[in-house]
């Protein structure tokens, strides 16, 4: 089994920061992309940011130059430093990681189950 623990939700003003974490744990070979998706109330679930395991990043064009995603591969886990938070950045925030349990296994998408993140004065 493998699970991902999301945490550093919470409420924060608008133009504040706040970072989250990820960290998988459990049976895993290897972990491959990693990524953060936020669902906004009464919206679908939309992408924000993706890192490789070779640490690559590509942002969503709503918060890039605002968020940083980043990771430490030797802690599984990943990182979501966000700044300059809006309103509409108001969302669960959930975790993603594509990872194998072991050589020859396919590929799985495993998921967070969210961190409320509320920006709001």
């Amino acid at each position: 089994q493998v699970q991902l623990v999301e945490s550093g939700g919470g409420l924060v003003q608008p133009g504040g920061s706040r970072r989250l974490s990820c960290a998988a744990s459990g049976i895993i070979f290897k972990i491959y992309t990693m990524g953060w998706y936020r669902q906004a109330p009464g919206k679908q679930r939309e992408w924000v940011a993706s890192i490789s395991s070779g640490g690559s990043t590509n942002y969503a064009d709503s918060v890039k130059g605002r968020f940083t995603i980043s990771r430490d591969n030797a802690k599984s886990t990943v990182y979501l430093q966000m700044n300059s938070l809006k309103p509409e950045d108001t969302a669960v925030y959930y975790c993603n990681a594509h990872l194998t349990t072991q050589i020859g296994a396919p590929l799985h998408s495993n998921w967070g189950q969210g961190t409320q993140v509320t920006v709001s004065s």
